[in-house]
């Protein structure tokens, strides 16, 4: 077994511990948020009667150590339980609703690496005046909340110039995409900056690096410099930040989702948290939490593929 081989499987280890340790304290947080026979009361005195039915189909006089193990197991097999609120299948609220926050953050990412990593390179690349516009504009960006860009663009593009849905997410692929532009624009310019400026600060290393300077002067075409020395060796932490990125935007939709009323698991957190809709919270806050671990692996995952000294040895040649 190489040194390569170790270090994945100890990162898969790693990765395993890290979800079963976010998995405990999701469900140890919320248990201390409130009493869940209340709220199954939705706000009533329970008789009882109803106490003990509520007791006995939620298993809230087994042990905690037992009602974790049985929370666990289920979401594992896909049983998510019952939503205290509208007395259904977690599942059920869950699953259309992650289908409408995936295809807003792919859109999203589409542009990020389209924008961010775009300007970044063109920056690197071109430096002068360009590079200055770029730092200009990701500074802009950087400073800029999402909520106040999405605000922003619902004044401009969808309330003055009418362009775009103020809100709802469309049906059909076309009507869709059309509302979710907007959504996702505000999501990307945060992000879109940090990209950029990894990019940027990542490919102008490699660009003064010593072994790009003897490809130079042993006359490596420039497109090959760039492609096999440059962005190659740049990728690992450009990975880094994208994986960051896109792990983050899942959480971060949240907030475009509830200013553009979006039907998305960020949106159906907020309602839930609001009306303690316990099972609702823990399964999404569980998945929230297992998407921004896994995607973070795999992009060690594939930077450790590209360049293993990035990880392994903890430098980046």
């Amino acid at each position: 077994m190489n040194a390569t081989t170790r270090t994945l499987l100890g990162k898969l280890g790693g990765l395993l511990l890290t979800l079963l340790l976010a998995s405990i304290v999701i469900f140890s947080a919320l248990l201390l948020t409130g009493d869940p026979i209340a709220a199954l009361a939705g706000g009533a005195k329970p008789n009882p009667e109803l106490i003990a039915q509520i007791r006995a189909e939620y298993n809230l006089d087994d042990p905690v150590w037992s009602r974790y193990w049985q929370w666990l197991t289920g979401a594992v097999q896909g049983d998510f339980g019952r939503s205290f609120v509208y007395k259904t299948d977690v599942m059920t609220l869950v699953a259309p609703r992650f289908a409408v926050t995936l295809q807003l953050v792919l859109l999203t990412v589409a542009i990020i690496l389209i924008f961010g990593v775009g300007s970044g390179v063109l920056a690197a690349i071109r430096g002068g005046a360009v590079d200055r516009t770029v730092t200009v504009l990701t500074a802009l960006g950087m400073a800029l909340p999402t909520f106040v860009v999405a605000i922003l663009l619902i004044w401009i593009f969808a309330k003055t110039l009418g362009w775009f849905p103020v809100y709802g997410e469309g049906e059909g692929f076309w009507d869709r995409l059309w509302h979710l532009i907007l959504p996702a624009v505000s999501l990307a310019v945060l992000f879109n900056a940090y990209i950029s400026r990894v990019t940027r600060s990542s490919l102008v290393a490699q660009l003064h690096s010593e072994h790009v300077d003897t490809a130079r002067v042993r006359g490596v075409p420039r497109a090959r410099i760039f492609g096999a020395h440059v962005f190659r060796n740049a990728s690992p932490q450009i990975l880094a930040i994208a994986g960051t990125t896109i792990a983050g935007l899942f959480a971060a939709s949240a907030i475009a989702e509830v200013a553009f009323g979006i039907g998305g698991i960020g949106s159906l957190l907020v309602q839930a948290a609001a009306r303690a809709d316990l099972p609702v919270v823990q399964i999404v806050s569980l998945i929230l939490v297992t998407i921004f671990v896994v995607l973070n692996a795999i992009a060690d995952a594939i930077s450790l593929l590209i360049d293993p000294s990035s990880v392994a040895g903890g430098s980046s040649a």
